[in-house]
C-alpha cells in the first residue's frame, strides 16, 4: 500500500475489496497467535506425552549400549541398527510433533477464517527488490512494532526464566547426589515451570498484537473517494455507456410503441400537447395504452394514426390523466372506465362496430 497517498484514504473498504484481498490470500495475521499456540501444544505434548518419549528415547539407548559387544560392524548390521533407532525416535517423537504441527495449523485456520488456497503471495513481485521500499519498510510502522515485541518477549522471558531458576537456587547442590536421568528430568520440570509462566504473559502480548495487526490491516485496505468512484464504475458500469445504453433501449420502446398505434382504437389527445392511443382486444379485462407521450412523441403519434385511419379524439382531462398516471402496456383502472366507454362507443359507432 502507498505510504503517500495514505492521507487520501479516509474510506472503509468495500465487500468487493474485503473479498478480493481475501482470494489474494491477505489476512489480518499476528505471529504472536501461532507462537501461543504453539507454546500451549508443547506444554500439552510434553505433559501428557514426555514420559513415554523420555522412556522410549532411554530404552533405545539402553538397548544400543547393552548390545554394542553383539553388534556386527557391518553394513546390514549397522543397516538393522539405524533402522530400529530411527523407528523408535519417530514413535517417542510423532505424538509431540504431531501435537505442535496441528496447534498452528489451527492457529493460521482461526486467523483466515478457514480453508483458504492462493497462489498470490508466490507470485514475483520486482517490487520488493526497489532499494528505497526496502528502507521504509525497515523504518515502518510495522517494523518498529515488531522491534518493540521482540525486546518485550526477550525480557519477560528472561525475567521468567531467571526468577524460577532462582527459586531452584537451594535445590542445585542436590543435583550432584543424583543420577544422569534424573538431572534431565529435573531439568524438564524446570523448562515446563518457564513455559507455563511465559504462556499467559504471551497471550496478553498475542492478544494485543493481534488487535493491532487487524486494525493495520483494515487502516491499509482503506480507500480514496477515487478509488470508491473508479471500483463503482467497474462494477455499475461506465455513466456514459449506461446513458447510451438506456438511450438505446428508449429509441427500441419508441420503435415499438409506435409500431402499435396503428393497431390502436383510438388516440385521445390534450389536443397538441399529448396523446395517448388505446386498444381493446376482445377477452381481455379492460382496453390498454399501446402508445402516448407528449410533446414531439404526441405529434407522430397523431401523425402515425392519422395516416392508419385511427379516430382522434379530444378529451383534454382524460389525455392528461392517462399520460401522467399510465405506463404503455397498462389497462385502464376502473375510475377512468366511464370516460373510456364512452370515447369507445363513440368510435366503434363511427366505424358502425358493436361495442
Amino acid at each position: 500500500m502507498a505510504e503517500e497517498d495514505k492521507d487520501q484514504r479516509t474510506e472503509e473498504p468495500t465487500a468487493k475489496r474485503l473479498r478480493e484481498t481475501r482470494e489474494k490470500g491477505q489476512f489480518a495475521n499476528s505471529k504472536e497467535i501461532s507462537s501461543v499456540f504453539v507454546l500451549m501444544a508443547s506444554i500439552l505434548a510434553f505433559y501428557m506425552a514426555g514420559s513415554h518419549a523420555w522412556t522410549n528415547l532411554m530404552g533405545i539407548s539402553t538397548h544400543i549400549f547393552s548390545e554394542s559387544n553383539a553388534l556386527a560392524v557391518t553394513q546390514s548390521g549397522v543397516y538393522v541398527l539405524m533402522q530400529l533407532v530411527m523407528r523408535e525416535i519417530v514413535t517417542a517423537l510423532a505424538p509431540i510433533v504431531l501435537t505442535i504441527m496441528a496447534f498452528g495449523l489451527l492457529a493460521n485456520l482461526l486467523q483466515t477464517g478457514g480453508p483458504n488456497f492462493s497462489l498470490n503471495p508466490l507470485e514475483p513481485k520486482f517490487s520488493k527488490l526497489n532499494p528505497l521500499k526496502g528502507f521504509k519498510r525497515i523504518f515502518s510502522k510495522n517494523s518498529l512494532v515488531e522491534l518493540v515485541k521482540s525486546i518485550a518477549k526477550i525480557v519477560i522471558v528472561g525475567y521468567v526464566a531467571f526468577s524460577t531458576v532462582q527459586e531452584e537456587f537451594a535445590q542445585i547442590p542436590y543435583l550432584m547426589d543424583m543420577s544422569t536421568g534424573q538431572i534431565l528430568i529435573y531439568i524438564s520440570k524446570i523448562s515446563l515451570t518457564i513455559m507455563a509462566r511465559t504462556f499467559w504473559i504471551l497471550v496478553l502480548l498475542a492478544i494485543l498484537d493481534y488487535g493491532f495487526q487487524f486494525w493495520n490491516f483494515k487502516e491499509n485496505l482503506k480507500m480514496s473517494k477515487q478509488e470508491l468512484k473508479d471500483e463503482r464504475k467497474q462494477t455499475e458500469g461506465d455513466p456514459l455507456i449506461k446513458s447510451r445504453i438506456r438511450s438505446i433501449q428508449y429509441q427500441m420502446a419508441r420503435k415499438r410503441m409506435m409500431a402499435a398505434v396503428p393497431k390502436a382504437d383510438v388516440v385521445i389527445t390534450n389536443p397538441t400537447h399529448i396523446a395517448v392511443a388505446l386498444q381493446y382486444i376482445k377477452g381481455e379485462p379492460a382496453p390498454r395504452v399501446t402508445a402516448k407521450g407528449s410533446g414531439f412523441i404526441a405529434q407522430k403519434i397523431k401523425e402515425i394514426a392519422k395516416a392508419n385511419g385511427v379516430p382522434l379524439v379530444e378529451d383534454k382531462p382524460l389525455a392528461q390523466v392517462m399520460n401522467k398516471t399510465l405506463k404503455v402496456g397498462n389497462f385502464i383502472p376502473a375510475n377512468l372506465f366511464k370516460a373510456v366507454a364512452e370515447i369507445l362507443a363513440y368510435v366503434y359507432k363511427l366505424k358502425n362496430k358493436m361495442f
